[in-house]
């Protein structure tokens, strides 16, 4: 009998950057995580970025990587975006569901870079094999959806047992929202157990609408001005005049 997803093979992807606006800020850290079962030791592979821009002393306050580091150990933008889309689109191929935590940041902002440094985008690497994105804050929202408080990384391996030992390090905090997902898998085995990951894919784009659209609302009864973006995993460019 087949292993069901969240006991299979799984990779996941994180970003640090220098800001939380993914038009414009740039990624100075990523790792990408493959691990074949929940009991085989995880492949790690990280890229440092020397993005060439002033680094905000609030992002450094969050990830620690200074100007001078990574000037030090940093590489320039334009081969290692283009090495990081390259090893998603050879999970892509291996069939290898992707975890990502808070996809549309992440995804949206390495799209933008490939636009910047290398004249491409993230669907040009992909080459006609999808991702198939599992997004834990997604599923648990719509999983666990009357629960009470923050579901940001830490508070979801709170949540689901999973240790997080160094937060905003971008190979820790792919490993453990892998982690997470594969513990979210079991909570949820009747749910979710006979789903496969691309039907998963598929539903999480309508789930992650519906909880937009719930912000959306949220913001108009509270006299905010603020916009949700309802697209997942990846946002669609902004026309050039916006």
């Amino acid at each position: 009998m087949m292993p069901c997803w969240y006991d299979g093979p799984l990779a996941a992807f994180d970003t640090e950057t220098t800001g939380i606006d993914v038009e414009r800020d740039r990624i100075v850290s990523a790792a990408l995580v493959v691990q074949e079962t929940p009991r085989s030791a995880p492949r790690i592979t990280r890229w440092l970025i020397n993005p060439g821009v002033e680094i905000p002393e609030a992002a450094i306050a969050v990830h620690g990587l200074t100007a001078d580091h990574l000037a030090l150990h940093g590489r320039w933008p334009a081969p290692v975006v283009e090495e990081v889309a390259r090893a998603l689109a050879a999970q892509s191929v291996a069939g290898r569901p992707l975890v990502v935590m808070n996809a549309p940041f992440d995804l949206t902002l390495l799209d933008r870079e490939l636009k910047r440094h290398r004249a491409s985008s993230l669907d040009a690497y992909l080459g006609g094999h999808p991702l198939r994105v599992l997004d834990p804050r997604v599923l648990d929202k719509h999983l666990d959806r009357y629960r009470k408080g923050r579901r940001t990384l830490t508070d979801l391996c709170a949540q689901y047992e999973v240790e997080l030992t160094e937060a905003h390090d971008a190979a820790a905090d792919a490993l453990a929202a892998l982690r997470v997902v594969r513990a979210l898998g079991h909570r949820f085995a009747d749910r979710l157990g006979t789903l496969h990951p691309a039907e998963l894919h598929t539903r999480q784009a309508i789930w992650y609408a519906a909880q937009a659209r719930g912000l959306q609302a949220w913001f108009a009864r509270s006299g905010s001005t603020e916009s949700v973006d309802p697209h997942w995993p990846l946002r669609p460019e902004l026309p050039a005049a916006a």
